[in-house]
């Protein structure tokens, strides 16, 4: 008997050892196959929002929809079963009545606890007319309805900015807001006890241990819709008239330094197709052309004697430095001109040359100044991958004796579109240098986590003689210069063109890069903005021809949108007169009130907007016509009655004051652009 036991003994050990070890993985796979496992449950990501509060990407609720169809009782089940097949057919059109009713059947017949009825995902109004159809009504543990929430990332402005929101992929790597801020975003996920099922599936238990996830927080931008719109149809329409490579736009308010608009477009594909893949206006590094002439001249004036005034021989627009020749841009050059009209024409010659002059004995000093005022650091944008500015040193092995007179017309250095902007818009904004922000605040529902401001990098610049003479020359370049072709006479603009040439295969090609960056209305500034297009083709492939009309249209269209940088047209006040209250508005209203006041009325015209006059112990009315898609006259209105016409119009209204309207920003009779601002004084 012990031997018998022993053997039966070793035996069964021995069966455990081979269950264990040789059929170790066989077993562990059928056990996780019907087996228990605590899966994560993604938590809601936060929306990002517009700086007016429009939703620029969200996550919206979708639902699968599954079912347990051994939970509910025989009569309950036999009752709302063909109904239930009905209406699911009715719903996804994918499968007869009676295809539903055999899956559903044979589900319960088989013992299946999961089944997915459509892999189609429903929207959340879809769920809850579903949770009331035959058997579901009876919710989870008595019908077996499942509904598994599925978020999915929706953008309502479609590609709008779609580079700058950017995105993340399973892997955590992305691009843009989506994944520069994705700790904020993302939340903290959840858990939760599921069952793994037939063909792979996993089926929430819910036995009470959840952990519920945290959702993401949200993001408040300073990104202008209206202004990112006009950005990126104006420079879609140059790419495409162009047939360019690339182009970037970046829109900017001077005085806060928030980003109001960022547009990239590659072209893809075929002629005329343009998407965006890389943000060039943070992470492309370029030769800067001749928008970087703006920090010569700087050099000149704060670091030397020069005047503007100062005269220079520019000769016959040829000029050799060692076995290297520069060229300005008119044939037979421009011959002796000054510093100011080197500028404006944007002459190579001059200004190189004056760079020579004083700089050439001792380039550390120009590069220490470069360095000085900001140029040799990234900004700290707020966006991941910002391009690091690339200034050679006078010690590196590629400095040559022409790198100096180079550089300073913008060659032999690279700064990205935004690290030129920034500085331009210091020279908007008295000097004072500051960092540009995308994003405004971290949020939680009207809470704010985290708020972020505009450093101010460097309170100036430049000295305040210096900055007067550079705004100076900025505006020049628009009245005398290089970009006439963009004057006008409602509003000024400063700036300066740029064309820099492509190097390929190690020499200057026929391939362009071309630039306008400035700001307006140069005599108050209130935006500053830059424009690339790269490798326009064509006759046209200059700044001031290619990139510079771009600049004035998206200019223009922000004019008409931002009525506040418009001289405001005051209606003239009313006169005093024996019936204040009596001067315009509803004329059921007015005749009530004239009723009730025995005060009697002359000429009833037939329109309900009327504005009064009085004439004697009478009033007298006269038609006041509200067209659609014009300013009207609220002129005597109540504050009311001048919100009711002119929110109809599709104007917004800021007002101030009590009593009634006595001043409009917009003239009467002009055109009501939707969605601009109307301002409205009340006395």
């Amino acid at each position: 008997m012990f031997l018998l036991i022993a053997i039966i003994a070793l035996t069964a050990m021995g069966k455990v050892f081979y269950l264990q070890v040789a059929e170790g993985g066989k077993w562990t796979r059928i056990a996780e196959e019907i087996g228990l496992r605590y899966r994560t449950v993604p938590a809601t990501r936060g929306n990002i929002y517009s700086d007016n509060g429009s939703i620029l990407a969200t996550s919206l609720p979708f639902y699968r929809v599954a079912m347990d169809p051994t939970v509910a009782d025989t009569e309950v089940y036999s009752k709302g079963l063909d109904s239930l097949a009905n209406l699911l057919a009715r719903f996804f059109k994918d499968q007869t009545a009676t295809q539903y009713k055999r899956q559903i059947n044979d589900a319960r017949v088989s013992g299946r606890q999961y089944i997915i009825l459509n892999k189609n995902l429903i929207k959340y109004p879809d769920k809850k007319i579903m949770a009331q159809w035959p058997i579901f009504r009876e919710g989870r543990n008595k019908g077996g309805i499942i509904f598994e929430k599925v978020d999915r990332r929706v953008r309502p402005f479609s590609y709008l900015g779609y580079r700058t929101i950017g995105f993340i992929n399973e892997n955590q790597q992305g691009a843009g807001l989506e994944f520069s801020f994705n700790d904020h975003l993302a939340g903290k996920d959840g858990s939760a006890l599921f069952q793994r099922i037939s063909g792979g599936r996993w089926k929430p238990v819910y036995d009470g241990t959840e952990v519920k996830p945290i959702d993401g927080y949200d993001l408040q931008t300073t990104i202008n819709v209206n202004i990112q719109d006009v950005s990126e149809a104006a420079l879609l329409q140059a790419l495409v008239e162009h047939d360019a490579e690339y182009g970037c736009v970046v829109v900017m308010e001077v005085k806060t330094g928030e980003i109001k608009s960022i547009s990239n477009l590659s072209k893809s594909g075929g002629k005329g197709r343009y998407r965006e893949v890389f943000n060039y206006a943070v992470q492309g590094l370029n030769d800067p052309g001749s928008t970087f002439k703006l920090f010569s001249m700087m050099a000149l004036l704060e670091e030397t004697p020069m005047r503007l005034s100062d005269s220079i021989d520019t000769g016959n627009g040829q000029y050799k430095y060692y076995n290297s020749v520069m060229r300005d841009h008119k044939p037979g050059g421009y011959g002796k001109i000054t510093m100011r009209e080197a500028f404006e024409i944007s002459s190579n010659i001059a200004i190189s040359r004056k760079i020579q002059d004083y700089f050439g004995h001792n380039p550390q000093r120009f590069i220490d100044y470069l360095k000085e005022i900001g140029l040799g650091s990234p900004l700290g944008f707020q966006i991941t991958g910002e391009g690091n500015p690339k200034i050679k040193d006078p010690k590196d092995k590629s400095w040559s004796g022409i790198t100096l007179p180079w550089m300073s017309i913008g060659y032999e250095l690279e700064l990205t579109p935004l690290q030129v902007l920034t500085f331009y818009n210091a020279i908007a904004n008295n000097g004072a240098l500051v960092r540009p922000i995308l994003v405004k605040s971290v949020k939680k529902a009207d809470r704010n986590i985290e708020n972020y401001h505009a450093d101010v990098i460097k309170r100036r610049i430049c000295s305040s003689s210096t900055l007067k003479q550079i705004q100076q020359l900025l505006e020049g370049v628009v009245e005398r210069g290089t970009a006439q072709n963009i004057k006008n006479a409602h509003y000024k603009i400063a700036g300066k063109t740029g064309t820099a040439q492509r190097i390929k295969d190690g020499r200057y090609s026929r391939s362009y890069y071309t630039s306008f960056v400035g700001y307006f209305p140069a005599d108050k500034p209130k935006y500053s903005c830059i424009v690339i297009i790269d490798d326009p083709k064509g006759f046209r492939q200059y700044g001031s021809n290619v990139a510079a009309p771009v600049f004035k249209e998206i200019a223009d269209k922000i004019y008409s949108i931002d009525l506040r940088m418009h001289a405001p047209w005051m209606v003239s006040k009313p006169e005093d007169q024996a019936l204040p209250v009596i001067r315009a508005g509803y004329r059921d209203d007015l005749d009530l009130i004239c009723k009730n006041l025995k005060i009697p009325v002359e000429d009833r015209p037939t329109d309900p907007w009327v504005i009064t006059q009085a004439k004697n112990q009478y009033v007298t009315y006269e038609n006041n016509d509200i067209i659609p898609g014009i300013v009207p006259n609220v002129a005597g209105m109540s504050l009311r009655d001048a919100l009711f016409i002119l929110e109809n119009q599709g104007l917004r209204v800021n007002y101030r004051g009590n009593g009634r309207v006595v001043d409009q920003s917009q003239k009467p009779g002009s055109k009501a652009l939707k969605g601009s601002t109307i301002y409205i004084t009340l006395s």
